[in-house]
């Protein structure tokens, strides 16, 4: 099956970023892509100040608009990300669509990204967002598919829980920034790819230079021999690729790790279904 991840120019009109994903969502529809992933937030600039203005609930006016979509193009439909509202708190929240429209799954970043590189960056997620508590997953009738979001890839337990769990492909709509994008985007994909032989897609906005938080760009697919099988450069682009699930199967059977793991000695468990 073919996958489009959709690199989008993300600027501070929400309306304009809607209609903007919508068009590319429904190009990447015509040329044969069954599942269609956004990047992290989508609709908005990223950023802590910007998280409590631009947040909706979901259902919402944005998560309306990709159900509609999905709906119209007969697509499973990753949104990216948004920063979502509910009961008082904010969330970085992932809502999948399937083909007839449907709200398949919503998906809460689970590990929020605080971090202070002196001199490089200091950001802080937790100023305004709290964590999510769940995992997802969500079938399609190509294979199992795992979510993640940005931060997220940095956990190797989530990406092998989700590979326990039956997942082909993981995907991970992401920003990286410019000090952590150079040094570890591509590395940590291959790793998650290599690791628990699945697929691994990550979808980032394009890069802005003007903008408070500039992103790394370079969405990305991986194989599970590790392999970049496609890429994206800085500019706003839609990225295809063919995930090939026989060639997944033969890895798995010339290296079987999963039958060759030592759980007498060790496991990594989800505490939560």
């Amino acid at each position: 099956f073919r996958l489009a991840l959709i690199q989008l120019q993300v600027s501070s009109v929400k309306s304009d970023n809607l209609t903007r994903a919508c068009g590319l969502v429904r190009e990447a529809a015509t040329q044969g892509a069954k599942i269609v992933s956004l990047p992290e937030c989508f609709n908005c600039p990223y950023g802590t100040k910007y998280f409590p203005q631009y947040a909706e609930k979901i259902p919402g006016e944005s998560t309306q608009k990709l159900s509609e979509v999905a709906k119209e193009c007969s697509i499973y439909l990753i949104g990216g990300s948004v920063p979502e509202e509910d009961a008082g708190k904010f969330y970085n929240t992932c809502a999948v669509f399937g083909p007839d429209g449907t709200l398949l799954i919503k998906y809460r970043k689970l590990h929020l990204f605080d971090i202070d590189v002196p001199g490089k960056i200091t950001f802080h997620e937790s100023e305004t967002l709290s964590p999510g508590d769940s995992f997802s997953t969500f079938d399609t009738p190509y294979c199992r598919v795992g979510l993640g979001i940005c931060y997220d890839i940095r956990f190797a337990e989530l990406a092998q829980i989700y590979a326990q769990r039956g997942c082909q492909l993981l995907v991970y709509p992401g920003a990286f920034n410019l000090t952590t994008g150079p040094a570890h985007w591509e590395l940590l994909q291959r790793g998650r790819a290599v690791d628990n032989q699945v697929y691994v897609a990550t979808a980032s906005p394009a890069r802005d230079d003007q903008a408070s938080y500039v992103a790394w760009g370079h969405s990305t697919v991986v194989s599970p021999w590790g392999d970049v099988l496609a890429k994206a450069g800085t500019e706003e682009t839609i990225v295809y690729s063919d995930i090939d699930l026989k060639r997944l199967a033969e890895i798995r059977q010339q290296i079987p790790i999963f039958s060759q793991k030592r759980s007498d000695l060790y496991a990594v468990e989800a505490k939560k279904p």
